[in-house]
């Protein structure tokens, strides 16, 4: 469907820094851009805002989320909240099909660079979904797909301030974080893996505190 294709196509702009924090999305402007009918916009900015991508403006249409300290630490904030009660869930829940597929994930994370020679300061898309698909995999356990919808709409978001932030800590360990993380959910030790992941966010918060000013805006 064309609203399909409209909606890939802004999906990536966003995600890739093609606009910047606060930008308009003019339907109009878009429909011409895209060769598509406004209805078709429309209909594409909709499930971005259902995503988290965009924002509905009252009598302004829509555009990007503007990016701040204040929205990007709530997002953490219910990260923290939710995530450790699914993950915990899961290890209750989850069984020996869903522990393979946690260590799977794990593995392809592991084996997968952070970082290109094109990304710049960017964690590369193949990384990025690599560490998305981890993180979902360790909470499907919990068996409840409106739960999930949640996690995934703050992980957009969440991966949207770090675009936005084109922050890269070097000091940070990521495989220990990640292998900790992975160990204590197959170990079924719900405290230690709960904590584990409310360290990895709460650290993951801390990143992107204070870039809101550096946010940058990619070319091409």
């Amino acid at each position: 469907m064309l609203s399909e294709q409209v909606h890939a196509r802004l999906r990536d702009a966003i995600m890739h820094g093609h606009y910047a924090p606060g930008d308009a999305l003019k339907p109009q402007d878009l429909a011409g851009e895209q060769g598509v009918s406004l209805a078709v916009v429309r209909e594409a900015l909709v499930r971005l805002v259902g995503e988290g991508l965009a924002d509905r403006l009252p009598n302004r249409g829509f555009a990007v989320p503007a990016f701040s300290d204040r929205r990007w630490q709530q997002i953490a904030e219910a990260r923290r909240t939710i995530e450790p009660v699914l993950l915990r869930m899961s290890i209750e829940r989850g069984d020996l099909d869903w522990e393979a597929r946690v260590r799977a994930a794990h593995h392809r994370l592991a084996r997968t660079p952070t970082h290109g020679p094109e990304d710049g300061e960017y964690y590369s898309d193949a990384w990025s979904e690599a560490h998305r698909v981890f993180h979902r995999t360790l909470l499907e356990g919990c068996g409840n797909p409106v739960l999930l919808e949640t996690f995934d709409r703050l992980w957009t978001a969440s991966e949207l301030a770090r675009r936005f932030s084109a922050h890269h800590n070097p000091g940070r360990d990521h495989i220990r974080e990640h292998r900790r993380l992975e160990e204590a959910t197959l170990a079924r030790d719900a405290d230690a893996a709960a904590e584990a992941l409310t360290e990895h966010l709460t650290l993951t918060a801390a990143g992107l505190t204070g870039c809101a000013h550096q946010a940058p805006r990619e070319e091409g």
